[in-house]
């Protein structure tokens, strides 16, 4: 158990430290990554590159993959955060009195792990590994973008104050074992029908 405080803590302190990081500037920047709108036009770039890319058989494939990954890392969310039930920094009382600095509304009580962060990496991961179907072009800058949106992303909540470090950590393995997951199976799908 004291391990687990000595974590606690760690993760609290370093969370404080990153969030000192702001101005209004940075702040406006976070909270358009956070703001969940702005991946709509995100998604519709994927797709649109996918089919450009990949014809419409393939790129159907791994916008299904796409879709399952973000189903499959948003529902796993919720399901740890009703069972872990570890306060988002913007209820944490210790978080407050040293400083918290909060760009949104506290939100849900429970924040362990970070959805958005596992979002972000699942799409990013699974639509990366759709890209490279096309085995005719490169698509590193394709990889590039979406991971480096995934990090802003991540980075966003704990800015946000919904967020520990640790809680974006953990949603982005999660994000990445469904993406590779589900990428992996768009690309069996792909190599044995299409």
């Amino acid at each position: 158990m004291k391990f687990i405080n000595y974590l606690h803590h760690l993760d609290q302190n370093i969370t404080l430290w990153i969030n000192s990081f702001h101005c209004d500037f940075s702040d406006s920047v976070w909270m358009l990554f956070s703001d969940r709108n702005i991946w709509i036009l995100m998604y519709v770039i994927i797709a649109a590159a996918l089919f450009v890319r990949l014809g419409w058989k393939k790129a159907l494939i791994v916008l299904a993959s796409v879709g399952l990954t973000v189903g499959a890392c948003d529902q796993f969310a919720n399901l740890i955060k009703d069972s872990v039930c570890r306060l988002r920094p913007s209820w944490d009382s210790y978080m407050l009195l040293n400083g918290l600095h909060r760009l949104e509304w506290q939100g849900s009580f429970y924040g362990f792990f970070s959805a958005h962060a596992a979002n972000s990496f699942g799409v990013a991961t699974c639509a990366s590994m759709g890209f490279h179907n096309d085995r005719r072009k490169r698509s590193e800058v394709f990889t590039w973008i979406l991971y480096i949106w995934a990090v802003l992303v991540s980075l966003s909540r704990i800015f946000a104050g919904k967020h520990f470090f640790g809680d974006v950590l953990v949603g982005v393995g999660v994000g990445l074992l469904f993406g590779w997951i589900l990428g992996s199976a768009a690309r069996w799908i792909i190599n044995n029908y299409c």
